[in-house]
């Protein structure tokens, strides 16, 4: 990366990290997990244990619940021992059930012969509309950038698509001859849609110029349509055509106005489009998809001041309107022929989704139901009558009972007297009195923490640690609002809410100061380094995955992946306005000579999103600056990008690192 494109003067004595291929930088990197190894190995070291008792959990050798398209089923299998899925097909039964049958199934993909002892990560996985083809992309290295590649399922050949810099998305022409792809530009931003044909050359279609903008093209639900759109962090421009037609002009909807943002779907009435011109908490609107401009549009659902429309889905049978209510997700379901109802769940504490795998014809729509003491349940909803059935849940091997966890749902309040909800789990001895306590907090990009289970995350439950998420502002938990007011010149409220809420689980006696660990990855890890600066003595220890700590630096090199589209969550530091209240936050900058908790810190070499060099050198400044002796551990996967290792067992053994680490800091109950 070339140094010299930095707006900012200031001097960094650690800028020589950023020379991704120096020896010393190398050199640097490896001393680093050296050290982690050393320290890990003669501090109780546990992983070993950890890691078996998180496989020990995980069915290994496992077969999804089928999807449903045409005559066949699809689904992937899981085998004891290997790293990734496989990925089958087998014709529908004749009664339209979802029973496979092995002898005549055909396979699809390997990923384990693909990978070999290498990093690999699926980016699309297609089937063209005849199930003649497999359109798929694959990551090699954890950069993000794909090659793409085209199987003939009936002889088995497989040639590769020649585009480069492709982001991984695939979509198929409803002639299951014609492909969209997408590639990224220098800033590894996806920006260009291009045409493609097997034996022909690619054709451009559409270049978006504007560096705030994303390209990403998709099907309509419906499968008559392919949709493309072009968003920001606030503004959306979106274009259709027909999926008979891919070679046809694509019809704009509504010019970008900025701070219009609009999704579009399409169903049995047209096309659906979800816009918040008429209020922030968004609007429902349907429209002729040969006359779709703005003036066409027909209001369906008017803006609820109460509550956000969030998403919403379609299918023939009936329309699904999602709605963030209370820092939940609550659905209302439109049948096509019948009274509109809500959709009921059993736990006060929650995640819900719309899941893919059945099709768009189906009566049936698949939801995706968890809690934080309950294992991932596919539940089918019949979207005529709302009666719901339980299709597959995911089994946690050896003893387990999800009543033996206690889930819970509290509530601090930020120093503008904001409520600011936390969900928790733990054993009920655990949260009787103060015990280990593990704190979760992102609040960045309008992304909602919904609450989730963890086989893993059992091994802390067990030995008496109590699980929490902190829902600050900055994500969208408690509706588009909570967004706004976490984001540009209110970002200072994600780290208030966050102080808040660790000291209200203390003044609560969930936990004490000698026992809080926090964590947060990726933005996440700016909200944790941002809140050990100003609050050090508040934690026993800090967990960082491929922290955003260089905010200052990184919004003020252009240069860099990703950084012109982040000024509308960030702001422009070339307003001196908010160039010094970026400067007033980011970690990096605040770090100061004080005690700070014990750390251990995560980055991924191949990381486009947040570079490796942020956590390096926020590790290298905190060694000089750190008044105390507490460790402070940096592991760099030198093999992997933003998500971390690729395998599945791989991923254990970070999460057994981890783990290892805060027990021997912390301990057990």
């Amino acid at each position: 990366m070339p140094l010299s494109t930095r707006r900012d003067a200031t001097p960094d004595p650690y800028a020589w990290l950023e020379q991704r291929d120096l020896d010393e930088v190398i050199d640097h990197l490896k001393a680093e997990n050296s050290h982690t190894e050393q320290w890990l190995s003669t501090h109780d070291d546990q992983r070993a244990q950890l890691f078996e008792e998180i496989r020990g959990r995980i069915r290994e050798t496992d077969l999804s619940l089928p999807a449903v398209w045409g005559p066949w089923l699809y689904y992937q299998r899981t085998e004891a021992g290997a790293e990734y899925p496989r990925y089958f097909r087998c014709p529908r039964p004749a009664d339209g059930g979802l029973q496979t049958d092995p002898t005549q199934e055909q396979p699809l993909l390997d990923l384990n012969e693909l990978a070999g002892d290498g990093f690999l990560q699926l980016g699309d996985f297609a089937i063209s509309p005849d199930h003649h083809w497999l359109a798929y992309s694959l990551d090699r290295q954890g950069d993000e950038t794909y090659c793409l590649y085209l199987k003939h399922l009936d002889s088995g050949n497989i040639s590769e698509l020649p585009l480069d810099q492709a982001d991984g998305s695939l979509v198929w022409a409803n002639d299951s001859v014609t492909l969209f792809a997408v590639s990224m530009d220098e800033a590894s931003r996806p920006a260009t849609l291009w045409r493609l044909q097997l034996g022909t050359p690619a054709v451009r279609v559409y270049h978006e110029a504007d560096q705030r903008f994303y390209l990403h093209a998709y099907r309509s639900s419906s499968e008559q349509w392919l949709i493309l759109a072009s968003d920001s962090k606030n503004t959306s421009e979106v274009r259709v055509v027909s999926a008979e037609q891919p070679a046809g002009d694509w019809q704009l909807l509504s010019r970008r106005i900025t701070g219009h943002e609009y999704h579009v779907d399409h169903g049995p009435d047209g096309l659906l489009i979800r816009s918040n011109d008429r209020g922030e908490n968004f609007a429902l609107y349907r429209t002729d998809p040969h006359h779709p401009l703005r003036r066409n549009w027909e209001l369906v659902v008017d803006v609820d001041p109460q509550r956000t429309l969030e998403d919403f889905s379609v299918q023939r049978h009936g329309l699904l309107l999602h709605y963030r209510d209370g820092g939940l997700t609550r659905l209302e379901v439109r049948p096509a022929n019948g009274a509109h109802y809500d959709v009921s769940m059993p736990d006060a504490v929650y995640s819900l989704h719309v899941q893919g795998g059945e099709e768009y014809v189906s009566e049936y729509i698949r939801l995706r139901y968890e809690s934080l003491n309950r294992p991932a349940q596919v539940r089918a909803l019949h979207l005529p009558s709302g009666n719901q059935s339980i299709l597959k849940q995911t089994p946690v091997e050896g003893h387990f009972d999800a009543d033996d966890y206690e889930v819970r749902r509290e509530w601090a309040t930020a120093p503008d007297g904001t409520r600011i909800p936390i969900s928790l789990v733990g054993r009920p001895a655990s949260l009787a009195a103060p015990a280990p306590l593990y704190l979760y907090g992102y609040g960045a990009y309008g992304a909602s923490m919904d609450p989730w289970f963890s086989h893993a995350r059992l091994s802390l439950l067990d030995r008496g640690w109590v699980f929490a998420i902190a829902h600050v502002r900055g994500g969208a938990d408690m509706g588009e609002a909570w967004y706004q007011q976490g984001k540009l010149e209110h970002k200072t409220n994600t780290f208030g809410d966050f102080i808040a809420c660790a000291e209200h689980l203390i003044g609560n006696q969930y936990t004490d100061s000698g026992k809080l660990v926090i964590a947060g990855g990726s933005a996440g890890g700016l909200l944790i380094g941002n809140v050990i600066n100003q609050r050090p003595e508040l934690f026993a220890a800090a967990v960082a995955d491929v922290p955003f700590v260089d905010v200052w630096n990184t919004m003020n090199n252009p240069a860099l992946p990703l950084t012109i589209g982040e000024y509308e969550e960030w702001g422009d530091p070339n307003d001196p306005v908010v160039a010094e209240r970026i400067r007033s936050y980011a970690p990096y900058e605040q770090v100061r000579q004080q005690a700070y908790p014990a750390m251990f810190v995560t980055a991924g070499y191949h990381d486009m999103r947040v570079q490796y060099w942020e956590a390096a050198k926020w590790v290298a400044k905190l060694r000089h600056s750190k008044t105390d002796d507490r460790p402070l551990l940096l592991r760099t996967q030198m093999s992997a990008g933003h998500g971390g290792a690729s395998g599945r067992y791989q991923s254990m053994k970070e999460l057994a690192e981890e783990y290892s680490f805060l027990l021997a800091i912390i301990g057990s109950r």
